[in-house]
C-alpha cells in the first residue's frame, strides 16, 4: 500500500426526518458514514462529517398539532434525541445541522434566488397527487390503484394550488450525460440503471413551494417585496433539505466558509431517497453551477426476524436497547458485516449472537487470547525475534497478509464494508491457522523457543495491523487491542505499520480482559414474541394433529391452474422500489407479462432462462400502470425469498397437479 498525500474528504448522512425516535435504519446509515469518516481520518485526510435533522413540512406541522405543541418545540425535542443518541454511540461527526437553523435558511433562500434569477424557477399552478408521508408528488400514472403512493402505499391527496416550479425537465439530457461519464456516481452500481430509467421515462418540472401549510422556509425577501402574494409560499421540503449539504459549509450564510470541502465525496442515503439525491440534487447543483458530488451511495432497509418493521406491529428495533444489551462495537460489527451494502438486511438476536460468538469470540477474540496466554506462559509477556529470520521463515504468510491488507482500501471506497470486514477476518483465520499448523506447545516441549518467539511475534504483527484497519468499524475494540502492544489508533501508526509496512521485532505485551465473552442466551426479551408464541400454542392445542386450518375441497383445488414457464425477459420497473417486469413463456401464443416484487432478492440478469411456477388463472391486475398477468410462486423465510422451481427442466406450459 502506497503512502498517500492528505486531502479533504467530505461525507454526509441524510438529515433525518424528525417524525419519530431514531430506529435501526438511522443507526445503520450513521454508522456507515462514521466508519468511512474514521477510515479517512486514519489515513490522514482532513475530514468533514455532516449529519443532522430535517425539520420542516406538512407532516411535522400536523404531528405537532396532534400533540398540542408548536412545531419548533416539537422538533427541538426530537432533534435532541438524535443528537443524544449519536453522542452515546460515539459518532464522531463534525457538524450537526438542523433545517431550522437560521444559517441554513439563509443558504436555502440564496439558492432559491440564484435559480430564480437564472430562469430555472417560475410560478405556476400545481394539480397532482401528494403523499404527505413521503413529502412527494406523483402523477396519476405513477399511483397504485389510482390513489396510493407507489413508494409507501399510503393514500395520496389530490392538491391544486399555486406553486413555484423548478425546470427539472430541462436537465434530463445533462443528467444522462453525467451518469454516462461518471459510472461510479451511484453506488452500488446495481442501482444505476434504476435512476437512468427514471430519467429516461421523462422528468416533469418539480413543484418546489407549497401554500397549504406554513411550517417551512419562506421565499427570499427580494421575491416577497415584488409580490405580496408570495408571503403564503413556503419551500418544498426536498429543496430545503438537500441544500443542507451546502449550508453546513457556509454557502452564502454566516457560518465559517468551508466550501473548499465541496464537492462531497459521498452522500450516504437509504434507497427510498436515492431518486431525490441522484436526480433532483444534481439538477439543483447544475442550476447553481456547482460541481456534483462524487458518489451517491444507497443502502437497503432492515426487517426484523424476516418481517417488515412497524410501530403498529410493535417490532421496531430500538438500537439503543440493543447496544445497552450487547455492546456498541458488537452492534456496529453486526450491521456492517451482516448485509452487503445496497441490499436489505434482517435483524434478529439469534443472528447477532451468532456473529458475536463465531466471528468476534471464536476468530478475533480467540486469536488474541492465545497470543496473550502463550506469551505470558512461555516468555513472561516479552517477545523478541530476529526480523530477517522471521521474514525468511514466514515469507509465504507475510505475502498473504500483504495481499489481504492491499485489498481493503478499495472495498471501503466502494462502500462494500461487509466485504472489507470479510477480507479483514481472513487475517484472524490465517493467525489461528498458523497456530494449528505449527503447534507451538509442541515446539516448546522440543526446546524450540526461538521458533515460538517468532511465531508469536508474527501473530502480534497480524493483530496490530488488523486492529488499525478494524478501528473505523469497531473503534473501542481496536483501541483495546492496540493497547496490548502499547499503541493507539493514529495516523502515525497507520503510516508506519500499514503504508510503510513496518514490523515489530520486539514488544512487551499488556494483558487485557477477554474482549468478547461468548453469549449463551438472548439478552433482550421481546414481549411481542412471547404473546405471539402463547397465541400460537393455544391455537395449535385446539387443533387435532391431522386437522388443518381453512381447509378447501378437491373441487376448490381443481380451480387452480399452476403451470411451468421460462423467464425470457426481465427488467427493473422504473419508479418502483420492489417490482421487476418479467416476460414468461408458458407455451402460449405470446409470453405473459408478470410483475413480481422481487427486486431485493434477484437481479434481472440472473432470472433469464429460469423456470418458475406460475399461477396462470389469476385475474390480471394493473400495478404502477403496467399489466400483470399471473403470479410467480415463491417461498420466504429468514434466509430471504426464492422462487419455487421444478427439480428438472419441464416443457413450458406443463400443468402442476
Amino acid at each position: 500500500m502506497e503512502e498517500a498525500l492528505s486531502s479533504k474528504f467530505y461525507i454526509t448522512s441524510p438529515i433525518y426526518y424528525v417524525n419519530d425516535i431514531p430506529h435501526i435504519g438511522h443507526a445503520y446509515t450513521t454508522i456507515i458514514v462514521d466508519s468511512l469518516a474514521r477510515f479517512h481520518r486514519l489515513k490522514g485526510d482532513f475530514v468533514f462529517f455532516l449529519t443532522g435533522t430535517d425539520e420542516h413540512g406538512q407532516k411535522i406541522e400536523q404531528s405537532a398539532q396532534k400533540k398540542g405543541q408548536n412545531p419548533k418545540d416539537y422538533v427541538d425535542c426530537i432533534a435532541e434525541r438524535f443528537k443524544s443518541l449519536w453522542n452515546e454511540f460515539e459518532i464522531n461527526y463534525d457538524y450537526f445541522i438542523r433545517t431550522t437553523d437560521s444559517t441554513h435558511q439563509q443558504s436555502v433562500q440564496n439558492a432559491f434566488l440564484k435559480m430564480f434569477q437564472k430562469g430555472d424557477i417560475y410560478k405556476g399552478e400545481y394539480e397532482g397527487n401528494y403523499c404527505i408521508s413521503c413529502e412527494s408528488f406523483f402523477s396519476k400514472s405513477q399511483l397504485v390503484n389510482e390513489k396510493n403512493c407507489p413508494d409507501c402505499g399510503k393514500e395520496t391527496t389530490l392538491l391544486k394550488e399555486e406553486s413555484y416550479f423548478f425546470k427539472l425537465g430541462a436537465y434530463a439530457d445533462k443528467l444522462l450525460k453525467f451518469y454516462d461519464e461518471n459510472p461510479n456516481f451511484i453506488l452500488p452500481k446495481s442501482k444505476r440503471n434504476e435512476v437512468i430509467n427514471f430519467v429516461k421515462a421523462g422528468l416533469e418540472d418539480l413543484s418546489i413551494t407549497r401554500t397549504s401549510f406554513h411550517w417551512g422556509i419562506k421565499l427570499p425577501k427580494e421575491l416577497l417585496e415584488n409580490d405580496k402574494n408570495n408571503q403564503k409560499h413556503v419551500m418544498y421540503v426536498w429543496l430545503d433539505a438537500l441544500i443542507n449539504y451546502l449550508s453546513a459549509l457556509g454557502f452564502h450564510n454566516d457560518l465559517p466558509n468551508k466550501m473548499d470541502f465541496w464537492p462531497a465525496n459521498y452522500h450516504i442515503v437509504g434507497k427510498d431517497i436515492l431518486r431525490f439525491h441522484a436526480v433532483y440534487w444534481p439538477a439543483f447543483l447544475m442550476s447553481l453551477e456547482l460541481p456534483l458530488p462524487r458518489h451517491i451511495a444507497a443502502h437497503g432497509w432492515w426487517t426484523k426476524d424476516g418481517s417488515k418493521m412497524s410501530k403498529s406491529v410493535g417490532n421496531v428495533v430500538n438500537p439503543k436497547e440493543v447496544v445497552e444489551a450487547y455492546g456498541l462495537d458488537a452492534f456496529r460489527y453486526f450491521v456492517l458485516r451482516e448485509v452487503p451494502f445496497g441490499q436489505d438486511g434482517d435483524f434478529s438476536q439469534n443472528a447477532l449472537i451468532e456473529r458475536i460468538n463465531a466471528d468476534l469470540s471464536n476468530d478475533l477474540g480467540n486469536l488474541l487470547n492465545r497470543l496473550l496466554g502463550m506469551s505470558a506462559k512461555y516468555f513472561n509477556n516479552t517477545l523478541e525475534a530476529d526480523l530477517s529470520q522471521l521474514q525468511a521463515n514466514y515469507n509465504e504468510e507475510l505475502a498473504q497478509i500483504q495481499i489481504i491488507l492491499n485489498s481493503l482500501e478499495s472495498q471501503m471506497e466502494e462502500v462494500q464494508i461487509n466485504r472489507y470486514l470479510e477480507e479483514l477476518w481472513k487475517l484472524f483465520s490465517l493467525g489461528n491457522g498458523i497456530i494449528a499448523k505449527k503447534e507451538p506447545w509442541q515446539l516448546i516441549k522440543n526446546g524450540k523457543r526461538t521458533e515460538v518467539a517468532q511465531l508469536l511475534l508474527l501473530l502480534a504483527n497480524i493483530l496490530l495491523k488488523a486492529a488499525l484497519f478494524l478501528s473505523p468499524c469497531m473503534p473501542r475494540s481496536a483501541e483495546k487491542i492496540l493497547k496490548v502492544f502499547g499503541l493507539s489508533v493514529s495516523t502515525e501508526y497507520f503510516r508506519r505499520f500499514i503504508l510503510q509496512g513496518e514490523l515489530l521485532d520486539s514488544v512487551v505485551l499488556k494483558p487485557i480482559p477477554v474482549l468478547f465473552p461468548r453469549i449463551e442466551e438472548r439478552l433482550l426479551q421481546d414481549p411481542k414474541t412471547e404473546s405471539e408464541t402463547k397465541s400460537k400454542d393455544s391455537k395449535s392445542a385446539k387443533l387435532d394433529p391431522l386437522e388443518v386450518a381453512n381447509p378447501i375441497s378437491k373441487d376448490d383445488f381443481t380451480k387452480i391452474d399452476i403451470r411451468i414457464g421460462t423467464i425470457i425477459s426481465a427488467e427493473i420497473l422504473p419508479k418502483s422500489e420492489k417490482l421487476l417486469k418479467l416476460q414468461v413463456d408458458l407455451g402460449e401464443a405470446r409470453p405473459r407479462q408478470i410483475l413480481a416484487g422481487i427486486k431485493a432478492y434477484y437481479t434481472p440478469e440472473e432470472l433469464l432462462g429460469k423456470q418458475v411456477c406460475v399461477l396462470a388463472n389469476l385475474k390480471p391486475a394493473k400495478l404502477m400502470g403496467e399489466l400483470s398477468e399471473g403470479m410467480i410462486l415463491a417461498a420466504k423465510d429468514s434466509n430471504g425469498l426464492a422462487f419455487i422451481t421444478p427439480q428438472n427442466k419441464r416443457k413450458d406450459g406443463s400443468q402442476i397437479s
